[in-house]
């Protein structure tokens, strides 16, 4: 069955798997134990730390390994908001992830002053100048790539310009890592990660401070990493995240100009075969894998359970608002109605995705398009 909802998660890499059984059969020692077996464990958990510091670009006293980016986005606002002045404001993306906006409101409340995004949600790094010139932001909360539109933000010039200003700059990667390349992210500031959207297993993440972020604790308890997040390492997990990265990073990232041709060609298709379709975010830069679909008629859960019967996996947006009521925040921060939200489908493919899934995903769109346009036909005539 074509599985197209890898922004939800990712099946486990093998290579992830094995590195996981091998880490657990072998090393499944205390890192901070004082015999030889807990030290071999230790050097196994610095070395892959230091792995994932190479590809971010970052000192590996900067990579602290957590329970996922939920927790990473929790940790890194709290702390702001211990350290940041009492009145400081925060600049915030309105169409982040909820793992970033939940905390983000709940911490800063009134004090967040929301960015501007384009029609197609990108937030330009102009908008995020003028809010440090005109509002005085002492940090600023903007993605890497958005998990429903798949649409690309300016992050690097992000960075730039709040480094350059002297303000906290916070960037979720999660849906960057493993579909483009994570060199550079070292420089950005406060970065979070999750190995199960790359294909590593559910359950551990990392984030990345920034230099001269020594006073951090994001988890109180023992001294693990360096004082940082107390509680016993995951080690089994923290060497399968690096090995899926790992393997993404050096056999995957660059294959992703034929992918987008695929993805290309799938919107094609589906403008073709269902008129009135839009692509959501057409006209920006976005991941190859993401395509967000306006259906012009019929409501999504319709879609999604059809197109599930006929053997495809695809979402109605991020896994993480499903149980919520009301249409996507992301399409709502981009000026889409209500009814309109609620015909929006998400397709996210993944490596192992190839180019006849896309066609089946696309004929089969094709298939219900004229079932679903009789069905209206036929109740107007009743």
């Amino acid at each position: 069955m074509p599985y197209f909802d890898h922004n939800a998660t990712t099946p486990l890499a093998p290579v992830a798997r094995e590195a996981w059984l091998q880490a657990s059969a072998e090393t499944w020692h205390n890192p901070a134990s004082p015999y030889r077996e807990a030290a071999r464990a230790k050097i196994r958990l610095d070395a892959a730390r230091s792995r994932l510091a190479e590809f971010l670009g970052c000192a590996a006293e900067q990579v602290v390994f957590t329970s996922g980016a939920t927790e990473g986005a929790n940790a890194t606002l709290a702390h702001w908001a211990r350290m940041l002045p009492p009145d400081a404001r925060v600049a915030v993306n309105p169409t982040e992830h909820p793992c970033v906006l939940e905390p983000a409101k709940q911490f800063f409340g009134e004090r967040l002053v929301w960015l501007p995004v384009t029609s197609d949600g990108r937030v330009e790094h102009t908008a995020v100048k003028a809010a440090i010139e005109k509002t005085a932001v002492a940090g600023v909360i903007v993605m890497a790539a958005n998990n429903e539109t798949g649409v690309l933000q300016p992050w690097p010039e992000i960075a730039r310009v709040c480094a350059s200003a002297g303000v906290s700059y916070f960037c979720d990667a999660a849906q960057w890592l493993g579909k483009l390349p994570a060199s550079g992210l070292g420089g950005a500031g406060w970065v979070i990660g999750a190995a199960h959207k790359f294909g590593g297993p559910k359950g551990v993440g990392f984030f990345q401070l920034p230099k001269g972020a020594e006073s951090f604790r994001g988890q109180l308890g023992g001294a693990q990493q360096r004082g940082h997040r107390g509680g016993t390492e995951d080690l089994p997990g923290a060497v399968a995240l690096v090995a899926a990265l790992a393997e993404a990073e050096g056999k995957k990232v660059f294959q992703e100009s034929e992918r987008v041709r695929w993805r290309e060609q799938f919107e094609q298709a589906v403008r073709t075969a269902v008129p009135g379709v839009t692509v959501v975010g057409a006209g920006a830069e976005r991941l190859w894998n993401t395509v967000s679909l306006l259906m012009p008629h019929t409501e999504n859960h319709r879609w999604v359970t059809r197109l599930d019967k006929l053997g495809f996996q695809v979402s109605t947006g991020s896994a993480c608002a499903t149980a919520k009521e009301g249409p996507s925040h992301v399409l709502s921060a981009m000026g889409f109605a209500q009814d309109e939200a609620r015909r929006v489908i998400r397709v996210s493919a993944g490596w192992a995705t190839v180019e006849t899934d896309w066609n089946g995903l696309a004929a089969a769109l094709a298939t219900l398009e004229s079932e679903f346009r009789a069905d209206k036909v036929n109740v107007i005539k009743i």
